[in-house]
């Protein structure tokens, strides 16, 4: 509960700002069904935007794990093999 719904100012909680909220690097990779290696590498990309804590700590935010979800950007193109025409 925020300081603002105490005094009563915000009573759903589907009201308060969403702005900023952010996920640790190891919930975004399962979130993302991919590895933590793969999170630093999106975020060196900028295909996932992080904030750095009071502390130190990097949290990649939410609503870029949601797009790269919806946009599906894929790590690396798959190859595929061509049919050997030369018989």
């Amino acid at each position: 509960m925020t300081a603002l719904a105490r005094i009563g100012h915000v009573t759903d909680p589907c009201d308060e700002p969403r702005i900023g909220r952010s996920v640790s690097l190891d919930h975004a990779a399962s979130l993302l069904g991919v590895s933590r290696r793969t999170i630093y590498n999106r975020i060196r990309d900028g295909r996932l935007q992080t904030v750095r804590t009071i502390g130190g700590s990097q949290r990649v935010l939410l609503q870029s794990v949601v797009e790269t979800r919806l946009t599906g950007s894929p790590d690396r193109t798959v190859l595929t093999p061509k049919a050997d025409t030369d018989f």
